[in-house]
């Protein structure tokens, strides 16, 4: 008995990030990804949480959904925050389906006894008017069934600065990713129990 109320104290205090290249500082060394500043941030405020980045570039919600099971079984998160459908829309795959599998994952980690944070995404206007809409919608539509928190714009004053964005103009440079944090500090932070 004593072991599992150990297990359950430890597991509440782990935050697990799952998410695609956004969340594994892609092109970046690891230390310099908002992830990584997460850390460091929850450890200088005396947060005592561990943190899981089991992010994987390139990751769509297919494939998200496929790893998150084990993900869930191997760091008992107390927090889920998932990152997941830019690759999605990128491919110009089925809205409906990318839905459909967060709407899965959101379950998942719920189920698991896990809060959940959503990091919401938007794409370019390229892929057309009726598409972007569509996929700025999907994430709030969701943040509201599931009544879970929602960071609307993950990349929040750094995706339309190229001084802050790398030459791809997809991922955040060294010098954008504390401002990625930044956007999720507030809607994390009142999700977190300080170290008694």
């Amino acid at each position: 008995m004593f072991i599992a109320l150990q297990n359950a104290v430890a597991s509440d205090r782990t935050i697990l990030v799952f998410g695609d290249s956004l969340s594994a500082a892609h092109g970046l060394r690891p230390e310099q990804g908002w992830v990584a500043l997460l850390r460091a941030r929850l450890k200088a405020q005396g947060y005592g949480y561990r943190v899981a980045n089991a992010s994987v570039s390139g990751e769509t919600t297919t494939g998200g959904l496929a790893r998150l099971p084990r993900e869930l079984r191997l760091t008992r998160p107390g927090i889920l925050i998932l990152e997941l459908g830019a690759n999605d829309a990128l491919r110009g795959l089925p809205l409906g389906l990318a839905r459909q599998h967060l709407a899965d994952m959101i379950r998942q980690g719920e189920a698991a006894g896990a809060r959940v944070l959503l990091l919401g995404l938007l794409i370019p206007p390229n892929y057309g008017p009726r598409y972007t809409q569509q996929f700025a919608d999907m994430y709030p539509s969701l943040a509201r069934q599931f009544h879970v928190a929602l960071v609307p714009f993950l990349l929040k004053g750094v995706a339309l600065d190229p001084r802050l964005m790398q030459q791809d103009g997809l991922h955040p440079d060294a010098r954008g990713e504390p401002l990625v944090l930044n956007n999720v500090w507030p809607y994390l932070q009142p999700m977190l129990r300080k170290s008694r």
